[in-house]
């Protein structure tokens, strides 16, 4: 339950700050980090230990880079297969590829499976919801190990925007009580996403 709380958490952070009124793209990025940390420093949300968490000044992150902010094409899936979705537990929660992204890096072209959660989709609120969990070339060293996190919306076209300066941790690289979705291998990105949070 904390879980998917958490992920709500950071959708309405999407939401909220995406297109803000009067904010340059450099103030929507900079009062989401804000965000990010005060709801860590939350000692009823943060899944900091308490030794953890009095000692919690902010995380760190990349400069801000809006060319890590991505239109990609965007297929959606005929007849997704559901699936169980591995996790650093034995909790297998059930998602289903709801499309793929198709983007270019450094003239690079790469994909990313996205995927749509059967818990939240069956909530009115979080129906058009999207989850994308994905490794890449700096985990181990400038970030965690297990990979990142991004949360979007349905897109009403073709496109979707993938904005890596959004990318967030998952619970367990704080805390190995928590239940994490383990990115599948087919988001296994064979670049450095210089963007988003840090180890």
């Amino acid at each position: 339950m904390f879980i998917k709380m958490r992920y709500i958490f950071i959708f309405v952070l999407l939401i909220q700050f995406q297109w803000g009124m009067g904010q340059t793209y450099q103030d929507s990025i900079t009062n989401f980090q804000d965000h990010l940390n005060e709801e860590y420093k939350d000692a009823e949300k943060s899944p900091l230990t308490k030794k953890d968490l009095k000692k919690f000044k902010g995380h760190d992150f990349f400069p801000i880079d809006e060319s890590f902010k991505i239109k990609a094409k965007f297929e959606r899936t005929d007849d997704a297969v559901p699936f169980l979705m591995k996790t650093t537990t034995s909790r297998l929660p059930k998602y289903e590829v709801y499309g793929v992204a198709t983007f270019e890096v450094d003239g690079k072209t790469l994909q990313l499976n996205i995927y749509q959660s059967h818990s939240l989709r069956a909530t009115k609120a979080y129906e058009n919801y999207l989850f994308l969990p994905f490794t890449d070339r700096t985990n181990g060293e400038e970030t965690y190990n297990g990979g990142r996190f991004l949360d979007l919306e349905i897109p009403e076209g073709d496109f979707i925007v993938i904005d890596f300066n959004k990318a967030y941790n998952p619970y367990c690289a704080y805390n190995h009580n928590y239940s994490c979705p383990i990115p599948p291998k087919e988001n296994d990105l064979p670049i450095k996403i210089t963007a988003g949070i840090k180890l």
